[in-house]
């Protein structure tokens, strides 16, 4: 007030000495030509700040009149009324009083951080419609009437460039901000903006089709700038004009990209700034969450976007097959794999494609021209199975068992088979939520039984995992061993064993593969078909080394691939599968390979000798009793250990093992 109150004292002195001169310069105005009447807006330039509104005086109090006096050549001439008028303002008090006011007026200009916000939000508003009435009204527009009168590009390329942009254009202008405007109007009654945005933020959801075209609205502006010079000249007349503010048509078509989210981020700083008890608090926070759903339907719409561009990646990589091109599809892991051969015991490599509902076993073709690869087969998610293998001879593999085929894979390292087996599991318990029918049996309370009845009840239904070749050296079924001539090795397509021919002379109709006949064992036949098993094919009784391989390495006490040494074990036995069992702890049985039906060899431990073998071999260890020796030779030293104090255990008798059929100390 000190500085405004000197600003007073020197006006009035002004004032006082304009008035005091006028009679001495009386004779001089006489002697030159009356100036031109002036108003108060080219008067005394220090009275500008001074408002008529400020100072509530009637606005004709203002006017200034012709004057007959000059304060001196160069001088403006101030009229009588005028100064009279200000030295009775002084003197009356009215000055003081407008002087306050102005000082209330100061302090209101510091009004509270969320007007600021508000009025932010009403000049981007402004500015952003400025910019859709660019792109809708000169852009488009220009663009469209060159297409029909030149027709050098078609409207439809113009249309899917600008998208839904005169929509958007539409609801900004003639709704959202003539409502904004109208609010911040009232702004003094009615101190909310909460319940407008709230009304009208719906609408943006029309965004998610303009920003879902967006990447291909890009594209198509490169090609058409690039071959067509009318399209080029066009733009390029727009761009260099001052409407354009030198900025290109690619920068204009991204603000609408960015808006939605400026909305949002605006509108949260507005309802940080607001006091808890402000009656806009309940509206403001509810048009925040319509407007993040809006800004969620345009992210929506971009995820969305990317998904199909993917997916159709994907399909043009396979052929575009038409049973597995579906926009609905989701793409969920592809790879390199290694598929194991089941009759030769190597790898291939093949390609996965993973989806929602299906796995695409392919092969990559040699000659890459249009398709990548090539589908073998299809297997449906639904009844789909997979496991880890723990296979010695191919380390992280796993086993896909579905309905139309049974694959056993090789993955390059332990992360990435985990990978594979989640992401197939992830798939399983997806499609077995949205079909309880396909929902996994909670395996009983007698484990083994309940899981091979399991497998009973879906045999031909889905495909098998197929034993491979050299697991076997003999039939699964009648146990007759298989020789390069006359017994050739078939595999069973409902059970997957390895049978002769004798015993795969069946044929059965199987649904997992569209009920076609198929060869299958007897057994499966007996139980596919329902006939009767014939009298002269009905399972003898089983001897003494019919123990099923498979079974009695899963309940032994020492089990493992031994060398055979020495003449005794005949031609062509270097090497077997050497099981004691746990019930049968005083036996070893050998089997030329861990799946055969029946052992080849049977060895009474009890009263046997094990010794290490010769010094120059010291993975080699021998069974000696009157005269028998049996030597072997372990795949290493700490196995060979193991192996010779098992079988000291058995040789020593019953006394040394205990009830439950493990060996004693």
């Amino acid at each position: 007030m000190e500085r405004e109150g000197d600003s007073l004292v020197k006006v009035f002195n002004l004032l006082t000495v304009m008035e005091d001169s006028r009679a001495s310069h009386k004779q001089q105005a006489k002697d030159r030509p009356s100036p031109k009447s002036y108003s108060a807006s080219s008067g005394v330039g220090q009275l500008k700040p001074f408002s008529p509104g400020l100072l509530g005086t009637p606005e004709g109090s203002w006017q200034s009149e012709s004057l007959e006096e000059q304060l001196g050549p160069g001088h403006r001439a101030v009229s009588t009324r005028l100064l009279s008028s200000l030295r009775n303002k002084i003197s009356g008090g009215v000055w003081r009083k407008s002087c306050e006011a102005t000082v209330n007026i100061r302090k209101q200009l510091q009004e509270p951080e969320e007007n600021k916000i508000v009025r932010e939000l009403l000049e981007t508003e402004q500015a952003y419609v400025s910019r859709l009435h660019l792109l809708d009204q000169v852009f488009f527009e220009e663009l469209l009437k060159e297409a029909r009168s030149s027709k050098a590009f078609s409207e439809d390329v113009v249309k899917l460039i600008f998208s839904n942009i005169s929509s958007i254009h539409q609801f900004h202008s003639q709704f959202f901000l003539p409502e904004l405007q109208k609010r911040v109007d009232e702004w003094a009654a009615v101190p909310r903006i909460g319940d407008v945005i709230q009304k009208l933020a719906p609408f943006l959801k029309m965004y998610g089709e303009y920003v879902k075209n967006f990447e291909r609205a890009a594209e198509l502006l490169a090609i058409w700038m690039e071959k067509c010079p009318p399209f080029q000249e066009v733009i390029a007349r727009i761009q260099n004009s001052e409407v354009s503010g030198n900025l290109t048509l690619q920068h204009h078509m991204l603000e609408p990209v960015q808006r939605i989210p400026r909305y949002e981020l605006l509108l949260k700083e507005y309802v940080q700034k607001l006091p808890p008890d402000a009656p806009d608090q309940a509206d403001a926070q509810k048009a925040l969450d319509v407007i993040f759903s809006a800004a969620q339907h345009s992210n929506a719409a971009i995820t969305e976007m990317e998904r199909l561009q993917n997916l159709w990646d994907v399909y043009q990589r396979l052929g575009l097959e038409d049973d597995i091109v579906d926009p609905s599809n989701e793409l969920l892991q592809e790879g390199p794999i290694q598929k194991i051969s089941f009759r030769h015991s190597s790898t291939m490599e093949r390609y996965l494609f993973l989806f929602n509902n299906m796995l695409l076993y392919c092969v990559p073709k040699v000659i890459q021209v249009g398709a990548q690869f090539q589908v073998r087969t299809r297997i449906d998610v639904a009844g789909m199975k997979v496991r880890e293998l723990n296979d010695v001879e191919f380390p992280h593999s796993f086993l896909v068992s579905g309905k139309q085929r049974t694959l056993e894979l090789q993955a390059q390292s332990q992360e990435e088979m985990n990978s594979w087996i989640q992401a197939c599991q992830r798939a399983i318990d997806q499609i077995g939520k949205r079909h309880e029918t396909f929902k996994a049996a909670v395996q009983g309370p007698e484990g083994d039984t309940e899981e091979h009845q399991l497998k009973s009840e879906e045999l031909g239904i889905r495909a098998p995992q197929w034993v491979r070749d050299k697991m076997v050296t003999m039939c699964m079924r009648c146990k007759t061993p298989f020789n390069a001539l006359t017994r050739r090795r078939h595999h069973c397509r409902a059970c997957g064993y390895v049978v002769c021919a004798k015993c795969s002379d069946y044929r059965a109709r199987l649904k997992y593969d569209d009920n076609r006949l198929n060869r299958v064992c007897l057994e499966c036949y007996v139980f596919l078909t329902g006939n009767l098993l014939p009298d002269d094919k009905e399972d003898k009784k089983k001897g003494i080394l019919e123990k099923e391989s498979s079974k009695v390495s899963e309940q032994s006490l020492m089990c493992s691939f031994l060398q055979l040494l020495g003449d005794k074990w005949g031609k062509g036995s270097s090497r077997g599968w050497c099981v004691i069992p746990r019930d049968d702890p005083l036996v070893l049985y050998i089997y030329a390979a861990p799946q055969d039906m029946k052992a080849h060899t049977s060895i009474p431990l009890l009263g046997y000798q094990v010794t290490s073998g010769p010094l120059a071999d010291p993975r080699a260890f021998q069974l000696q009793q009157s005269g028998l020796v049996y030597s072997f030779r372990a795949e290493s030293e700490d196995l060979k250990g193991q192996w010779m104090k098992a079988i000291d255990r058995a040789a020593r008798g019953p006394s040394f093992t205990r009830a439950e059929g493990e060996l004693s100390d």
